[in-house]
């Protein structure tokens, strides 16, 4: 089980700090006293805004960042003994550019001993990926699907996606997640955070909704479904959207440009 409690990050801004005249000036909180947990085998989304504190948050539980709090396996401290239970696919991209797909197959085979061989190969077939060019000559898509597949073979308990279908055009996607749910083991976890919302509604087992770095929405996909709710729905509730936004910004326009 991942237990994550009372978390708070803030961030520096050291320019700003050191030109602040009032002396007033306080540090960006990015995660806000954040409490959760998660157990094995769920699939949970992670959604909010740009800003929420959506990255931070898993980059606290790889224990990437320094953060107040507490984040724990299974009782335990996230260090060098139990990270492998981990595993990363982020826009960001995590693997060797200079390496081919066959290299990174034999350094991951090499280092995890839970490495998923055939998971792996039949992965690659499915997304049609050379074996044998190296990954940065990929296609920015394919260089996403390359990073989901090396965080899905690693072996990895609670496999942690940081908006990984960048780049990728609607059809891949809905294969991706046709093949991650017949592929996924009971023991498998997912925590997916991503803007696609209504394209993994049908995915997620369970969404997190985070806001200004604060926990502001945890629900099961069945609560919602038997209330009737979509989760785009959900979201916006608790985001307090405006229905009518856009109609109010274009009024406003329009009234500017008769002045």
């Amino acid at each position: 089980m991942l237990e994550i409690k009372s978390v708070t990050k803030k961030y520096n801004d050291i320019k700003k700090k050191y030109n602040d005249p009032t002396g007033k000036y306080k540090p960006k909180v990015a995660l806000n006293g954040v409490t959760l947990t998660i157990g094995q085998g769920e699939i949970v989304g992670l959604f909010g805004e740009n800003g929420a504190g959506k990255t931070t948050l898993m980059k606290c539980i790889l224990n990437l960042l320094k953060f107040k709090g507490d984040i724990l396996l299974d009782n335990e401290k996230i260090t060098r003994k139990n990270a492998a239970r981990f595993s990363f696919a982020t826009c960001e991209h995590s693997f060797f550019p200079e390496l081919d797909a066959k290299g990174h197959k034999q350094f991951y085979m090499e280092e995890f001993d839970t490495f998923r061989e055939k998971r792996f190969d039949s992965l690659m077939d499915f997304f049609s990926l050379p074996l044998n060019k190296r990954i940065k000559t990929f296609s920015a898509g394919q260089k996403n699907q390359f990073e989901v597949i090396m965080a899905l073979c690693q072996g990895a308990d609670y496999i942690l996606m940081d908006e990984p279908f960048a780049g990728n055009d609607i059809f891949n996607r809905e294969d991706f997640y046709k093949v991650l749910l017949g592929i996924l083991e009971e023991n498998e976890t997912v925590f997916l955070s991503t803007h696609l919302i209504e394209e993994v509604s049908g995915f997620v087992s369970r969404a997190v909704l985070l806001k200004e770095g604060e926990l502001i929405g945890d629900v099961k996909a069945d609560e919602l479904d038997d209330k009737g709710v979509s989760l785009t729905d959900y979201i916006k509730e608790k985001y307090h959207y405006e229905y009518d936004r856009v109609g109010k910004a274009i009024e406003r326009l329009a009234e500017g440009e008769e002045r």
